[in-house]
């Protein structure tokens, strides 16, 4: 993942995408970041599977700030946090559909043997292990609550 990124990054430079040039940064600089605290726990490198949690969350946060940016009515500001979600979205797996979803929903709920809401927390750990950023985590979260009510 990291060298899909820094090749990216390099591309970016050379064709003179500037938007895609400091986006990539951006995600290269929240690795790095993530890299030092986790050497702080012991850790060597942040893997894969935080790499994209990552980039969820950078998109989580553009998504709000864009957001907001548009109730501001600074819709320049909120193109712009939409261009970096699009940019970041390049790197993410493909999302899975409603369908694949909710079938992904019952299968674990099924493998945990989910008997009530107690079951949540365990039914949606097990999806974020087995579906790192393939899949919306509030949307998973209101299907298992659905399947386990």
């Amino acid at each position: 993942m990291r060298t899909i990124l820094n090749d990216a990054m390099k591309t970016a430079m050379k064709s003179g995408e500037k938007r895609r040039l400091a986006t990539l940064r951006l995600v290269n600089a929240a690795i790095k970041d993530r890299d030092i605290a986790a050497r702080g726990a012991g850790e060597e490198r942040v893997s894969d599977a935080d790499i994209l949690a990552i980039l969820g969350k950078m998109i989580k946060q553009r998504e709000e700030s864009a957001k907001i940016y548009e109730d501001q009515s600074r819709l320049e500001l909120a193109q712009q946090e939409r261009e970096e979600i699009a940019v970041i979205r390049d790197y993410m797996p493909q999302q899975m559909d409603e369908t694949e979803m909710r079938a992904a929903c019952e299968n674990v709920v099924a493998d945990v043997n989910g008997e009530g809401l107690r079951d949540m927390g365990k039914c949606m750990n097990a999806l974020k292990e087995r579906y790192p950023g393939k899949l919306d985590v509030g949307q998973a979260s209101r299907v298992v609550k659905e399947l386990l009510a």
